[in-house]
């Protein structure tokens, strides 16, 4: 069964964005199904649960069993699941201190103030 309605031709990411934002924002484990009806859109039963699915075998979120099926939470918060990203990208390259140089050049003032603070933060607790 396909996807009906305005938000069949939504880009799957920003579908699986909404599906972590309500995993994020939920008190416990939720159901494929109540992750359907709280993204209130008309999606074909299966949409949802391949999400959650791929979202499993990436270590995105957590499933335990629930009845004949699977409750998901998500394994991090947002910003956890950024920093994850982030390091993918920095174990992949073979130039690691090449590509932490022009992330770092890239920052505003803001945040490299921050990422300063944060690096003296993290020297003190060792």
């Amino acid at each position: 069964m396909a996807e009906e309605g305005p938000d069949a031709r939504r880009p799957h990411g920003e579908l699986v964005a909404d599906v972590l934002a309500i995993l994020w924002a939920a008190d416990g484990p939720m159901t494929p199904q109540q992750i359907n009806a709280a993204l209130g859109r008309d999606l074909a039963r299966t949409t949802v649960t391949t999400i959650l699915a791929r979202l499993y075998e990436k270590g995105t979120v957590l499933r335990t069993r629930e009845g004949r099926g699977f409750a998901y939470a998500a394994a991090d918060d947002a910003a956890g699941l950024a920093a994850g990203r982030m390091h993918r990208e920095l174990e992949r390259g073979p130039q690691r201190d090449l590509v932490l140089k022009r992330f770092v050049s890239s920052l505003s003032g803001d945040d490299e103030e921050a990422l300063r603070r944060l690096l003296l933060e993290a020297a003190e607790g060792e």
